[in-house]
């Protein structure tokens, strides 16, 4: 089998004529069924398009839920993670190496963090949220005679940050977290885009506010004008860490680097993920300035592989194409392309979002039966709620591509519409 070439030497411990039937079968005896079933058996990837293991093809539109920021099995971010695999592929956090330093400086310049501020490598999104919890702990101080204790978190309503137990505690949907308290304390949940209740509840008793810039799992919900610089205002004042969950929004999904910064505000800390690594799994917790850097110190938070050579190298070859190929602007305008189109699409009553992150609301609960509809008809999209659609496709999404997306979209609704009681 050493003769082979590496595709062909996965084949060969594959069973190539089994069906996407047969996988799921086998799928449903091995794994946890903490994902339900899935919907398909995907084989095969290359730009926004994808195949089964029936042989059906499909453009993606979630990209991997916000992930595959340059697609499928794009050539240089390919390129990359092999070479580096075959150089150097895993050393322990006792030693750094070219590609951790090198992706934490362009980090750093591309959040324009000022003197003092750094990184911290993690391997998901739910990671990173951890290490920003713990960084919020950090910032909390016991009660003194005359000052109370600073030992308060507040997160939005709607909120996702993660399934691990400090991240759940700061999520907000109860079925997620019911099952599994009691969980990490002092959290509160404000109410979502209130600027009157954010003012209200941040005082001196309050350690850290996390919020998302857009809320992706809550149907893709963007913060209302002003909140995210009356956010900066208040913790400012009152001493708290402003942290910004930037994992589905951040990287270019937007059409910016990071979805805060066209506020122009600076928060504390931010995570990262999703779409860093191209597909590679990576997180990263980013601290802004001398003093919020220094909250963590040495031996208070680590990771077995997070920073690691080959993880860092893809999110290089990710950052470097989508500055190279202007992607930004790319996903900025087709983004506000496709957003237009679809606020005239019939069924559809309201369309939010930013860059190439989009929700869509339906008429009615229709929404799972749209995304079984859309996935017959050759399209992945996704449900975040009953009635809201979720776009998140890969950067290098075309018009053209989108546009077969809009020209199916009458017949995929209205199917989902009449089958849905």
């Amino acid at each position: 089998m050493t003769d082979l070439h590496p595709t062909d030497q996965l084949a060969a411990v594959l069973d190539q004529q089994a069906s996407g039937a047969d996988w799921l079968t086998r799928y449903s005896s091995s794994l946890l069924g903490v994902f339900g079933t899935p919907q398909r058996v995907l084989v095969r990837g290359n730009g926004c398009t994808v195949w089964d293991a029936d042989g059906n093809e499909y453009l993606d539109l979630l990209g991997g839920i916000a992930v595959n920021a340059l697609g499928h099995a794009h050539p240089f971010v390919t390129s990359v993670i092999t070479s580096q695999l075959a150089t150097l592929g895993h050393v322990s956090n006792f030693f750094t190496s070219p590609t951790q330093i090198a992706l934490a400086e362009k980090l750093l310049q591309l959040s324009a963090a000022p003197t003092g501020s750094k990184v911290f490598f993690a391997n998901s999104g739910t990671e990173a949220v951890e290490a920003a919890f713990k960084l919020a702990r950090r910032n909390s101080t016991p009660a003194t005679d005359g000052k109370p204790a600073r030992n308060r978190i507040l997160a939005l309503d709607g909120a996702f940050h993660g399934r691990t137990m400090g991240a759940l505690a700061l999520t907000a949907k109860q079925a997620y977290r019911e099952p599994f308290e009691p969980l990490p304390g002092g959290v509160e949940h404000l109410p979502f885009g209130s600027i009157e209740a954010l003012v209200n509840a941040v005082d001196d008793t309050v350690a850290a506010v996390i919020i998302e810039p857009i809320q992706g799992e809550a149907g893709v919900r963007p913060l209302p004008p002003g909140y995210l610089q009356a956010a900066r205002e208040v913790t400012a004042r009152a001493g708290a860490l402003l942290i910004l969950d930037e994992v589905q929004t951040g990287i270019g999904r937007t059409g910016s680097w990071f979805a805060h910064q066209p506020s122009g505000i600076v928060p504390d800390a931010m995570t990262l993920a999703k779409g860093l690594g191209g597909g590679f799994p990576i997180g990263a917790l980013v601290t802004f300035g001398d003093t919020v850097s220094s909250l963590l110190a040495p031996g208070q938070h680590g990771t077995t592989f997070g920073g690691n050579p080959v993880a860092t190298a893809a999110a290089l070859a990710t950052l470097h194409t989508i500055e190279a190929t202007d992607l930004l602007r790319h996903a900025h305008d087709v983004g506000a392309w496709l957003r237009a189109e679809l606020a005239t699409a019939e069924l559809v009553t309201e369309v939010r979002g930013e860059g190439l992150l989009i929700g869509f609301d339906l008429e009615g609960d229709y929404a799972a039966a749209a995304v079984t509809e859309a996935l017959l008809r050759g399209f992945i999209v996704n449900a975040p709620t009953p009635h809201t659609l979720r776009l998140a496709p890969p950067l290098i999404l075309t018009k053209d591509q989108a546009a077969s997306f809009l020209d199916a979209l009458p017949g995929i609704l209205k199917t989902a519409k009449d089958v849905t009681p």
